[in-house]
């Protein structure tokens, strides 16, 4: 009898455990799912499309490009700037006319979200993936927010023919999971993310049997991912190269970051180490060497490196404030990888597995020149042995235009009359109206609240409002007004008439 009832227990037990299982991976799918089951099924959700009268194939239709910031307007650049075909018939061959001249586009930097490289760190991957989809929906979606003040949302922004991922870690994460969300839908919408078209760019520079390295140099989470290195094991394969090709990555923490200037990673106005820092220091993952001060070269001038100390040997605490320093740190690191290795082969490639870092293409060029010639004491060259003199810089913007014109090629989707001048510019901003939000005097979440949210919680954390002096600094301006010109025109343009459509809406209002 006590067997008998010792049975049923455990048989109790047993099915308990199963049930419980069942409840906690139901939850995780729906976690997952959440969001794009909110998109697509819930009418009063403020995120809710009506994908059954989508325009699908209207050629008037804008193209969406987005990224985690404002590093994507590079790949903007390389697509606005594009003139490898004849604008009439559509073949092969520059005809002076630029070839997306016709096209208008809408870009979204999700700043408020950034830096999405991470999500995978703290283990938010999820997090991260619900971001992603919202930065879909905005661009697939009619609803945007004048300033950040504004309470009522804008109704009359254009659907897209076209989704463009101009940021890697979302392509990493995020690609295949907006082009099943979209299948969901049963909305057929290309959507073309950079990493396959920058791995695809930097095997054609190689011949078939060519031995080599290929550096990635991308964001923490977009190494964790492996998406580049995946990428190229596949790719080379398919494309039948036969040499001995090795993949070496590096996680470049704090450079994007400090391109976008994230408080938590660069600060112009600070002349002390301060207890926020979250980039490379003297102890940590991402560790400074004191033995590799000579080969890291860090200006310190103007408080570009932070130390306890007047004097830089006595450090105990050391800090980065200036992107150029980040990317010492990082391509020092990198070949002291290589070089630890025992590989017999160079470094000939260095992809910029991050859209923010082709902005920093002359000082990654100059460094990796100083690293080329670097001696020792013994006056040996520490590094040329495992890297090529001129090691190619791989931006993965070009390829990813080249992949969007053989799209709309192919789909017949090019505007016949329409005008770049047309595109559009947002960013997203912490929303002040959000009760449940925690927001710090500059006006961005704090890194702990940024990272500690749960997905699933679906709600208006930011508000998407269009590029202005209000969101985007002088200093970071001026550096689109020098590195993208014709980005930046355009984004003047949309500065211009979006404040005119403003002045008369709040006429029509009064």
């Amino acid at each position: 009898m006590k067997y008998y009832y010792l049975l049923i227990l455990t048989s109790l037990f047993i099915i308990g455990c199963k049930m419980e299982h069942k409840r906690k991976t139901s939850n995780e799918v729906n976690i997952a799912t959440d969001i794009v089951n909110t998109i697509i099924e819930e009418e009063d959700s403020f995120y809710h499309i009506d994908f059954k009268n989508y325009p699908i194939n209207d050629k008037t239709l804008p193209i969406g490009v987005f990224d985690s910031g404002t590093g994507g307007l590079t790949v903007l650049k390389a697509i606005v700037n594009y003139d490898q075909n004849s604008n009439t018939s559509y073949t092969q061959g520059s005809d002076g006319q630029l070839d997306f001249d016709q096209e208008s586009f809408i870009y979204l930097g999700d700043q408020a979200n950034m830096p999405y490289g991470n999500y995978s760190e703290v283990e938010k991957v999820d997090l991260l993936k619900e971001h992603i989809i919202k930065d879909a929906q905005f661009l697939l979606g009619n609803k945007y927010y004048s300033h950040r003040a504004d309470k009522g949302v804008n109704t009359d922004k254009k659907p897209v023919k076209a989704l463009v991922i101009a940021c890697n870690t979302a392509t990493a994460y995020g690609k295949e999971y907006i082009e099943e969300f979209l299948s969901k839908a049963n909305t057929d919408i290309k959507v073309i993310g950079v990493i396959d078209a920058g791995v695809r760019g930097t095997l054609e520079g190689l011949d078939k049997d060519e031995d080599a390295i290929i550096g990635v140099l991308a964001t923490a989470g977009t190494v964790s991912s492996k998406g580049y290195h995946n990428t190229i094991v596949k790719l080379k394969d398919k494309m039948d190269y036969t040499g001995n090709i090795e993949v070496f990555s590096q996680g470049g923490v704090g450079i994007a970051e400090a391109v976008d200037e994230d408080p938590d990673y660069f600060d112009k106005n600070l002349t002390a180490p301060r207890k926020d820092y979250k980039g490379p220091g003297l102890e940590g993952d991402f560790k400074i060497e004191k033995t590799l001060f000579s080969i890291y070269n860090f200006d310190f001038e103007d408080n570009k490196m932070l130390c306890d100390s007047e004097k830089t040997d006595d450090c105990s605490l050391l800090q980065i404030n200036d992107a150029e320093n980040y990317v010492r740190y990082h391509l020092v690191t990198l070949m002291e990888k290589i070089r630890k290795s025992g590989t017999k082969n160079k470094l000939k490639s260095l992809i910029l597995g991050c859209t923010h870092y082709p902005y920093m293409t002359e000082e990654i060029k100059k460094i990796l020149g100083e690293l080329y010639n670097y001696q020792s004491e013994n006056d040996a060259y520490r590094y040329r042995a495992f890297m090529a003199e001129e090691v190619k810089l791989i931006d993965p913007a070009v390829d990813t235009a080249k992949e969007l014109f053989a799209h709309l090629k192919k789909e017949s989707l090019f505007n016949p009359e329409g005008s770049i001048k047309e595109s559009e510019f947002y960013i997203s901003v912490a929303n002040r109206d959000n009760e449940s939000n925690v927001i710090d005097q500059t006006g961005r979440f704090p890194y702990d609240f940024k990272y500690g949210r749960n997905a699933g919680e679906i709600q208006e954390y930011v508000k998407i409002v269009p590029f202005s002096r209000d969101n985007i600094s002088e200093d970071i301006l001026t550096r689109f007004q020098k590195q993208i010109p014709h980005v930046y025109q355009l984004m003047q343009h949309f500065s211009h008439t979006s404040q005119k459509t403003q002045e008369l809406k709040e006429e029509i209002k009064i």
